[in-house]
């Protein structure tokens, strides 16, 4: 995991990519220079033998995507400001990148999550542990249960560095303390322009799996998000592990779609399922403002 990617701009939209993940994802993609900038990220994929570009796609550039080699892999309802259709769009440069060897495994998951009941939320963690929000101070401990956890993950949270970067910007961390040692830990990356939230970076340490610590956070994340006014939280979890796929089904959370040989995580890559939630509407909040 010590390897990562490099997050930098293209034009002016904020990309990520590096031989770690062998792709491109766009985190943020600037309307207004789209054809520009698919020609730069054909031309960096092409000299850095990426075999996968990845994209958010509003609905209105969807067709200018599609003639552009661009497939729909996921799809996500109001994403952007709870009104715009997002596409997650991918244009793959190896056919290699597109199998889906796993699929049956795939299903299976999906199949259990639909056929499970909603699950119960607890009122309080086991004891003698604590969930709290990560402060700077706390990125050395997160490292490591993150390095202690995923052997290769997509970005590089091992790094106290990165982590303190981001506490910084504009993700939050939450983890698990038991007597004073973090045992779990997880993050959400608010976009206040898009008016969403990615829920992320969920580990918990082996030993304290089953306590049903990822749901507590997940609940405490929720809050923390709506508070900051986040109209929609989504997620991008390992398609062959069923206990996230579970979590994120059973908090209400809608499948959107799979991303495809998508991640290079724990070890190898990994195709994603995509998860989202609605907390709220703009027109919701004015009915409570008005109220």
């Amino acid at each position: 995991m010590r390897v990562s990617d490099t997050v930098e701009f293209v034009g002016k939209s904020l990309v990520q990519h590096g031989p770690l993940n062998r792709r491109i994802y766009v985190l943020d993609l600037d309307p207004w220079e789209i054809s520009c900038t698919l020609r730069t990220l054909d031309s960096l994929a092409g000299e850095k033998g990426y075999s996968k570009i990845i994209v958010k796609v509003p609905e209105q550039s969807l067709d200018f995507f599609r003639g552009n080699g661009y497939i729909v892999e996921a799809e996500i309802p109001g994403f952007f400001s709870g009104v715009t259709r997002a596409y997650f769009m991918a244009k793959f440069l190896d056919p290699e990148r597109q199998a889906v060897p796993d699929r049956d495994r795939i299903d299976s998951v999906l199949a259990s999550c639909r056929a499970a009941e909603p699950s119960e939320e607890r009122r309080d963690l086991p004891a003698g542990m604590e969930i709290l929000k990560s402060r700077p101070e706390d990125a050395e401990q997160l490292a490591a249960l993150y390095l202690e956890v995923f052997s290769t993950y997509p970005f590089p949270i091992g790094d106290p560095g990165f982590l303190r970067q981001g506490m910084e910007a504009d993700t939050r961390y939450f983890h698990v303390t038991c007597r004073g040692t973090v045992i779990a830990a997880s993050s959400f990356e608010f976009s206040r322009l898009a008016g969403t939230a990615e829920m992320t970076d969920f580990a918990v340490l082996p030993e304290y799996r089953g306590s049903g610590l990822s749901g507590f956070l997940l609940r405490r994340m929720e809050r923390e998000a709506q508070q900051t006014g986040i109209l929609l939280a989504y997620t991008i979890a390992r398609a062959v592990n069923l206990p996230v796929n579970r979590l994120f089904a059973g908090a209400g959370y809608r499948y959107a779609g799979l991303l495809a040989g998508n991640t290079n995580i724990c070890g190898s890559f990994e195709s994603m399922n995509v998860w989202y939630k609605r907390f709220s509407s703009p027109s919701d909040q004015s009915a409570e403002v008005n109220a």
